[in-house]
């Protein structure tokens, strides 16, 4: 078995949330379409790495993306940031998880 399997679901999600950092998508699209695509392929994204999969749900969904409506657009930017940044700190192995 691959120890590193490819991760295409957890690299597509990662993918969209630095394109909307990057400007490419904007709040209302990303707020809205990104829980959708993490709900659609989240079987997937449990075979791929389960716990990748609770983080992402977790971080970008739960705690971030949700706030769409809620927060400014600013706030929200920093809010997917700070997120996006912890995770991609799990993803590469340069944070540990707590």
């Amino acid at each position: 078995m691959n120890e590193k399997m490819k991760q295409v679901n957890i690299e597509f999600l990662l993918n969209m949330t630095k394109d909307y950092l990057d400007g490419k998508i904007d709040n209302i699209t990303y707020g809205l379409d990104f829980p959708y695509e993490v709900e659609t392929r989240y079987n997937k994204i449990i075979k791929e790495d389960k716990e990748m999969a609770e983080i992402i749900f977790d971080c970008l969904v739960e705690d971030a993306a949700s706030l769409y409506d809620v927060l400014s657009e600013e706030k929200f930017r920093v809010k997917i940031e700070k997120e996006y940044q912890y995770i991609m700190g799990i993803y590469t192995g340069d944070v540990d998880i707590i």
